[in-house]
């Protein structure tokens, strides 16, 4: 046996990469040790046959495409996890708290030449990416959440209200908003110090969370100030909402140093409607209503004018 094939067998199959090599005829003629770990299929049992007898999903005009222009140009192709997240339909073996079905994949094709130069094989390499996927769908999740409440910030929500705004414009579709905020939430503070200021806004979003659906985005806008948007929602199924988040804090009772302490919310609900020509002049019309609930004694609901 060729002494450097025996070292290169052996390179290859302590590599943390996957490594199949193939012919004209997509007939498999090397399975490395990790393709055996990740796959649960030996060598043996896969060498010399039909890649696609085991692997259909790659049995499509742009893989076979670019596996036969490999043998005519020689050329290097790039298999993107951005674009194709899998080659091999392996199960992840990293643990995030981001839930793959498959193992996330890089990988590359390039050709194999024989002593006169002529393009014999060519060879798949894949590179599991999946710890490195979750940690930038981290980083990404982390810019959309206020750092205190862990809900929504309020750069995620205004996407989001451009996003639900212009399907309300195309489909005609219903889309309502509730903005609220905490009554006398300085005194809170002044009084109980800004530590527990923030453990009563974090109990707060514990409270109105449940009350909303998955579709809903519920975000901090500022302060002591909240939106919930809801899209698929008309005026009286978002003031049954909001009617409901009011008795849900209200009933909730605090203490410091052995004092009860009360807290409550303010709300104003506007529905985007004919009159509402801009996100801006949905987001005034339930502001201006969250005006008003204040003014007129605070711990109510009261919606917008259409």
């Amino acid at each position: 046996m060729d002494t450097n094939n025996i070292y290169s067998t052996q390179i290859c199959d302590m590599m943390n990469i996957g490594i199949v090599v193939l012919d004209k005829d997509f007939k498999i003629h090397y399975w490395n040790r990790w393709m055996e770990l990740h796959s649960g299929i030996m060598p043996g049992s896969i060498v010399g046959s039909n890649l696609f007898d085991f692997f259909p999903n790659l049995n499509n005009p742009k893989f076979i495409r670019n596996c036969k222009s490999l043998f005519t140009f020689g050329n290097y192709y790039f298999l993107s996890q951005k674009l194709h997240h899998f080659i091999f339909p392996f199960k992840p073996v990293s643990a995030s708290e981001f839930q793959f079905e498959h193992m996330q994949q890089s990988g590359s094709i390039f050709p194999i030449r024989n002593d006169k130069n002529e393009i014999q094989y060519i060879c798949i390499a894949v590179h599991d990416v999946t710890e490195l996927v979750a940690y930038e769908q981290k980083l990404i999740e982390m810019t959309k959440r206020d750092v205190l409440t862990g809900i929504y910030n309020r750069r995620y929500l205004e996407e989001r209200m451009k996003d639900e705004f212009e399907k309300h414009t195309r489909y005609r579709r219903t889309l309502s908003l509730i903005v609220l905020d905490l009554d006398h939430f300085k005194g809170i503070n002044d009084t109980c110090g800004h530590q527990y200021g923030d453990y009563i806004l974090k109990s707060i979003v514990a409270i109105v969370k449940p009350c909303l659906r998955t579709v809903d985005v519920f975000a901090r806008y500022g302060g002591e100030e909240f939106c919930c948007l809801l899209p698929e929602t008309d005026i009286d199924a978002a003031t049954r909402v909001a009617e409901r988040l009011k008795d849900a804090v209200s009933a909730q009772e605090y203490f410091f140093q052995n004092t009860l302490i009360k807290v409550t919310i303010s709300l104003g609900v506007a529905e985007a409607c004919e009159n509402t020509r801009t996100i801006d002049a949905l987001f005034k019309n339930a502001d201006d209503a969250l005006y008003e609930a204040k003014k007129n004694g605070r711990n109510r609901v009261v919606v917008a004018k259409s």
